[in-house]
């Protein structure tokens, strides 16, 4: 009941709140709100406990909205996560790509989830800092347990941020998969979200989010970075869902072409003209491992937990 109380958004009550915190001290109130993003009467609740301390304040802050994140954790955790986002980061030779579901499209495009969907891509990114590898191409895959005790840079496990989030959002929220990779020697990485956000001059070290997303790695002449054309390529594979690469003295295409499965074979979405077997060619781009997350899609582990429980049925 105090947390309830203490978390309290009226209008009425946050217009009390302004006019009687006129005399704390401004700049710790505007630090602490820009610093956290809880809400004025939180802010100044905090800065009043611990006598305009920010960073005292700060910690306190984090601590009631995990332990009312847990709460709301636990009552809301059979709600069903039809919605949420990929997020795609790619930082030089080192990729990540993650999936965070929650309840409804509208938490899903709020700013505070995107910020969420950023701090797990990077949490997992940080993993292929501790990876030394003698070949060319190195993954790891982890699913929604693995994720949740991974431990973080900042303290704490994903399973305690995520409650502060879960917290803050009102809704079921799961980080339901993850996928990183590195390169060596001459490999490269790409990576694309889908939608992508218009008039971005470059993508490294930035967390694209969408409902789909793809990392490629691949070689390529290094005195010939085309990032159109990676950018491309990841579109293709989005869209067009590709089996596998495919191989020239192995693969036959198939009959129709709308039933292509192999990228090598397929249109080329931005020039009908020519497969992308043929851009790739003419490039001298050769593609080596790909992965593509679609915001819902069942995984391997969700279609065996189908086939048991239907087996369970006929049984």
């Amino acid at each position: 009941m105090l947390l309830q109380k203490f978390f309290n958004r009226t209008l009425h009550t946050t217009r009390q709140l302004y006019a009687a915190g006129a005399g704390l001290e401004k700049s710790a109130l505007s630090a602490l709100r820009k610093k956290t993003g809880y809400t004025f009467a939180n802010c100044k609740k905090a800065l009043e406990l611990h006598n305009n301390d920010v960073n005292q304040a700060e910690k306190w802050l984090h601590q009631q909205a995990q332990s009312l994140g847990w709460s709301k954790a636990t009552k809301v955790a059979d709600r069903v996560t039809a919605q949420g986002l990929v997020g795609v980061l790619i930082n030089g030779n080192r990729g990540a790509m993650v999936e965070l579901n929650c309840e409804t499209d509208f938490v899903a495009r709020n700013e505070t989830f995107k910020r969420f969907v950023d701090h797990v891509s990077r949490i997992v990114l940080h993993y292929t800092d501790q990876t030394e590898f003698d070949g060319d191409l190195w993954k790891l895959g982890f699913d929604s347990d693995a994720l949740k005790n991974l431990e973080t840079p900042q303290g704490g496990s994903l399973a305690d941020h995520l409650a502060l989030l879960i917290g803050a959002i009102g809704e079921n929220a799961i980080i339901r998969r993850a996928l990183c990779f590195k390169v060596n020697n001459d490999l490269m990485l790409a990576g694309y979200a889908h939608p992508a956000p218009t008039n971005v001059g470059t993508t490294q070290n930035i967390t694209q989010v969408g409902k789909y997303g793809a990392i490629v790695a691949f070689r390529s002449p290094r005195e010939f970075e085309d990032v159109e054309i990676h950018k491309g390529i990841c579109q293709q594979i989005v869209g067009m869902k590709p089996a596998k690469v495919g191989e020239y003295d192995k693969d036959k295409p198939a009959e129709n072409k709308d039933d292509e499965t192999c990228l090598i074979y397929q249109e080329y979405l931005l020039d009908a003209d020519k497969t992308v077997g043929e851009i790739l060619k003419e490039r001298s781009i050769d593609i080596i491992d790909y992965h593509r997350f679609e915001c819902g899609e069942p995984t391997k582990r969700d279609l065996q937990e189908i086939l048991q429980s239907q087996q369970q049925n006929s049984n």
